[in-house]
């Protein structure tokens, strides 16, 4: 997902940057955009955990400041915060409550936004959004690093298809959600890209035939799905918290089973 000397920065990076391109030569920025964002993604840098920019330069073999330009653009994004004199840390999972508040305001907002991109989108949009799901497809299965650019690839989609309704309130709304990455990060290990990519087919083949009715719906079932997908990692996240934390008499309840 590099981009190119001739090809601008992707439609998040932009968002993130405001439309300025970083002042640091793209590619070494890119470079550690992707690598932090796989970081983050998959969780090999915790919820919470301190951002070391020493330890990273030395792995990635780069100087601070183009991961100190890629750190600004992830803050941007709300998956990394600065803490002034100590510097940057990972963001917190989202909570139960906030996981289902996102989907809430989704559910309100984005079939109603592919119902408008249906009806108004012009055909270069349309064929940007097939390219992308396209792209998507084809990244499904692969490394840590393919997952993230697969995420960021499921955030550009439903920020193109809310640009598109031609609703200006609606696209910075959606774009300031910031959703999809933090979603992922709960689904990493999970087959949710094989079924986020025939959900996204659907979507975008309603939107190329022009039927407002069938995107909307097919927009509604994608957010569905993946809100119940949420939910079976929630309930296993919280059932694991719940084994494995102390009863009245100090043993962990993971190990009182296992005594039994």
């Amino acid at each position: 997902m590099a981009a190119t000397p001739q090809e601008p920065l992707s439609f998040v990076r932009l968002a993130a940057l405001d439309e300025r391109r970083p002042t640091y030569p793209q590619s070494l920025v890119e470079l550690a955009y992707e690598q932090l964002l796989s970081m983050l993604v998959t969780m090999r840098i915790a919820p919470g955990a301190h951002i070391g920019i020493e330890a990273l330069a030395r792995q990635l073999d780069i100087s601070q400041t183009p991961i100190r330009e890629a750190l600004t653009l992830l803050e941007a994004q709300k998956l990394a915060y600065k803490i002034p004199n100590v510097g940057f840390r990972a963001a917190e999972l989202l909570t139960r409550e906030e996981v289902h508040d996102l989907f809430d305001l989704r559910l309100l907002i984005e079939p109603a936004a592919a119902a408008f991109a249906a009806k108004t989108a012009d055909d270069a949009a349309l064929a940007r959004l097939a390219g992308l799901a396209g792209e998507m497809s084809g990244a499904q299965t692969g490394n840590e690093l393919a997952y993230a650019q697969f995420a960021e690839g499921d955030a550009k989609l439903h920020h193109l298809v809310a640009a598109a309704s031609g609703n200006r309130f609606i696209a910075e709304t959606v774009q300031g959600l910031h959703a999809h990455l933090h979603i992922f990060r709960f689904l990493f290990k999970t087959n949710a890209t094989a079924k986020a990519v025939q959900e996204h087919e659907a979507i975008i083949g309603a939107l190329l035939a022009r039927d407002p009715a069938r995107a909307e719906e097919a927009m509604r079932e994608h957010l569905a799905a993946s809100r119940a997908r949420m939910n079976v990692v929630l309930e296993e996240l919280e059932r694991t918290t719940a084994e494995a934390s102390p009863d009245a008499g100090g043993r962990s309840r993971r190990g009182r089973s296992r005594r039994r």
